[in-house]
C-alpha cells in the first residue's frame, strides 16, 4: 500500500500520521542475526586467497559484510541511543554515547597493539620482513613513537584495522544524524547524500599516514544515516509499505548485479562499458562508497525487511540463534575476528595455501567466533540474573535480621 500515510508522514516529518497508534517493538533478533552474519563474512574476506572467500558475497553482488556492518550499527546506534535521548534527554544519552566510544576506541588501540606483536613475532620466527608490508604495518618498526601518536590520533591505521576508526566517527557524528532524522528523515537523507557527493567533488578525506582512510567518512556516512533511519523507523513501529513492485526493482537489481560479477570481462560487447565491467567485477570502490554498492546495499534491505520475518524459521533455528549471540556481542567478536585473520594470513602464507589449512582455517574461526559470542551471551545471561537476585536476597536476610533497636 503505497499510499501508507505513516510511512509517508514518518519520510516527511519523522512523525506517525494522525491517529496512528504505536506498534510494540522488543529486540528485533534479526539484527543481530545479520550481524552476527556479517561479521564472519569480514573474517574470512580478511583472510585473501582462501578458497572459501570465493564463495561469499561480494563475488556475487556489489556489496559486502561491511556495508551490512555499517548500516545496522546506524539501526543500533538508534534503538540504543536514540531510546535514551527519547525518555532519559540528550545529557545521559551523551554520556553513555561518550563511554561507547571510549571503548571502541580502546578496543581498537588493543587490537592494533596485539597485530603489531603478532607480525612481530611472525617476522622473528619465518626471518619473512614481507609480513610487515602485508598489512601497512611498516611505520611502526620503521618509528615506533610516531607510529603510536598517529595510532592514538587514528591517522595511522594498519590494513584490516580501519573499521573501528570509522564506527568511532559515524558515532561522534550520531546525535547530530539523529536529531536531523526525527526532524525529517527525507531531508536528512538529502543532505547526507549532498555531504557524500560534494566530498567526492572535492576529494575530501581523513588522513592516514601518506594517504587517506579507507573507509571514507564523508561517503560511508550515507550508510549509517539509511541505519538511523531504518532505527527510527523501527522506534516509532513504522512499518514498511507493501510495494510489490519495488520488491520485483530490488530482486531484479540483485540479479543484474550477480549477472555482471560471474562473468570475465564484458559480456554485452558494448565498448563504452568496458572500464565499467572491469571495475565492479575488481570490486567496487569501497573508499568512496560507489553508488552500485550503495544500491545493492539497499535492495538486500528493503528485501529482507519485507520477507524476513522477526519470528521465522529462521530466526528460531539454531543457526540463526548462534549469529545473532555473535551479533549481540559484536565488539568482542569482531576484534577477535581481526586477530584471528591477521594469523591467519601468515599460516596460509607459511604453508602455501594448502587446500586443508585453508578449510580448517576457515572452518576453526568461525566455530570460534561463533562459540565466543555464545559464551558471552551466557555470561550476560547468568550475570543480569545474579544481579536481579541480590536485591531480593538483600531484602529477606534484612528481614531475617534480629533488630536491636530499643522497644
Amino acid at each position: 500500500m503505497s499510499s501508507d500515510p505513516s510511512f509517508k508522514r514518518f519520510m516527511l516529518f519523522g512523525r506517525r500520521a494522525e491517529g496512528v497508534s504505536r506498534r510494540p517493538s522488543g529486540r528485533d533478533i534479526r539484527i543481530d542475526m545479520i550481524r552476527g552474519l556479517a561479521l564472519l563474512i569480514i573474517f574470512i574476506n580478511h583472510m585473501p586467497g582462501n578458497v572459501v572467500s570465493a564463495y561469499m558475497p561480494n563475488n556475487f553482488g556489489f556489496s559486502d559484510g561491511a556495508d551490512a556492518f555499517v548500516l545496522l550499527a546506524g539501526v543500533s546506534a538508534t534503538l540504543a541511543y536514540g531510546g535514551l535521548i527519547e525518555t532519559r534527554g540528550f545529557p545521559v544519552a551523551a554520556l553513555k554515547l561518550g563511554a561507547r566510544i571510549w571503548t571502541l576506541y580502546i578496543a581498537h588501540m588493543a587490537v592494533f597493539i596485539l597485530v603489531c606483536g603478532v607480525i612481530a613475532i611472525a617476522v622473528t620466527r619465518t626471518q619473512n620482513p614481507l609480513y610487515i608490508e602485508a598489512i601497512n604495518i611498516q611505520p611502526f618498526f620503521r618509528d615506533t613513537v610516531d607510529a603510536l601518536i598517529g595510532a592514538l590520533t587514528l591517522t595511522y591505521q594498519p590494513s584490516y584495522l580501519d573499521i573501528l576508526p570509522l564506527y568511532i566517527v559515524l558515532l561522534a557524528l550520531f546525535p547530530a544524524i539523529y536529531y536531523g532524522v526525527r526532524f525529517s528523515p527525507a531531508l536528512t537523507l538529502t543532505c547526507s547524500l549532498l555531504v557524500w557527493q560534494v566530498a567526492l567533488a572535492l576529494e575530501l578525506n581523513l588522513p592516514n599516514s601518506g594517504g587517506h582512510w579507507f573507509f571514507n567518512p564523508f561517503a560511508w556516512q550515507v550508510i549509517f544515516t539509511l541505519g538511523v533511519i531504518l532505527g527510527r523507523a523501527a522506534q516509532l513501529g513504522i512499518t514498511a509499505p507493501q510495494l510489490r513492485w519495488l520488491d520485483a526493482v530490488a530482486i531484479a537489481f540483485l540479479v543484474f548485479a550477480w549477472v555482471v560479477k560471474i562473468p570475465v570481462g564484458n559480456p554485452t560487447g558494448v565498448a563504452m562499458l568496458n572500464d565499467w565491467f572491469d571495475s565492479v567485477q575488481l570490486g567496487s570502490d569501497k573508499t568512496n562508497l560507489a553508488w552500485s554498492r550503495l544500491l545493492h546495499l539497499g535492495a538486500l534491505a528493503w528485501l529482507a525487511i519485507r520477507w524476513l520475518p522477526a519470528s521465522g524459521m529462521l530466526t528460531r533455528s539454531v543457526v540463526g540463534r548462534a549469529l545473532a549471540c555473535s551479533g549481540r556481542n559484536s565488539l568482542h567478536v569482531f576484534c577477535v575476528g581481526i586477530v584471528l585473520a591477521i594469523i591467519g594470513q601468515i599460516v596460509l602464507a607459511e604453508t602455501s595455501f594448502a587446500l586443508d589449512v585453508q578449510l580448517l582455517l576457515c572452518a576453526g574461526g568461525v566455530t570460534v567466533l561463533t562459540g565466543l559470542g555464545i559464551f558471552l551471551s551466557w555470561y550476560r545471561s547468568i550475570t543480569s540474573r545474579d544481579q536481579r537476585a541480590e536485591p531480593v536476597e538483600a531484602s529477606g536476610a534484612q528481614a531475617q535480621r534480629p533488630s536491636f533497636s530499643p522497644r
